[in-house]
C-alpha cells in the first residue's frame, strides 16, 4: 500500500465512526446524511496537514473535487445514488492513486459480502432484529452505503498495517 501507515492510522479513528454511522443510515433510511459527509471532509482538511507532508495533503486534496465530479457523472447516468456519489467523493482524498487497484478490489468483495449479508438477513429471522429498516423494502435497490463505509474502513486498516 502506498498510504504511508502513520497517515491511515492517524486517520483511522475519525474515519471508522462516520463509515458506521453512514451505514446503518442507510441501512435503516436508504439515506447517506449530508452531515456524514461534510465530517467526512473536515477530517482530512483539518487533520491531514497533520498526518502528511504538506505536498502530499495539496495533491490529495485535489482528489476531493475530481472525486464529487465522478461522482456526480455517475448519479447523472443513474449508476449510483446522489448520497453515494458524495460519500466517494468526500472519500476520494483519503485514499492515496497507486491503491486505487486494491480498493478496486476491497470494493468489489465488500459488495458481494454486504450483499449477500443484506439478503441473507432480508429473508430470514435477523431480520427482526431490525424490522423497520427501509432497506428491507426497496426492491432492487441496494443500501451501498454499507459497502463503501467498510470499503473506506478496510482500506484505512490495512494501509495502518501494510502502508508505505
Amino acid at each position: 500500500m502506498s498510504i504511508p501507515a502513520l497517515t491511515a492510522l492517524g486517520f483511522l479513528p475519525f474515519v471508522v465512526p462516520i463509515c458506521f454511522a453512514v451505514a446503518l443510515s442507510d441501512l435503516r433510511g436508504m439515506r447517506i446524511p449530508n452531515w456524514a459527509v461534510g465530517l467526512l471532509m473536515a477530517v482530512f482538511v483539518l487533520a491531514g496537514p497533520l498526518l502528511m507532508p504538506f505536498d502530499a495533503y495539496l495533491w490529495q486534496l485535489v482528489h476531493l473535487p475530481a472525486g464529487i465530479g465522478l461522482g456526480f457523472l455517475f448519479y447523472a447516468a443513474g449508476a449510483v445514488g446522489a448520497g453515494d456519489a458524495k460519500f466517494a467523493g468526500a472519500a476520494a482524498p483519503l485514499i492515496w492513486l497507486p491503491d486505487l487497484p486494491a480498493v478496486t478490489m476491497i470494493l468489489a468483495a465488500s459488495i458481494l459480502g454486504g450483499f449477500a449479508a443484506h439478503r441473507i438477513a432480508k429473508y430470514t429471522a435477523l431480520r427482526r432484529l431490525a424490522p423497520h429498516w427501509e432497506s428491507w423494502e426497496t426492491g432492487k435497490k441496494f443500501p451501498m452505503g454499507l459497502c463503501l463505509g467498510c470499503t473506506l474502513s478496510a482500506y484505512l486498516a490495512l494501509g495502518a498495517v501494510f502502508g508505505g
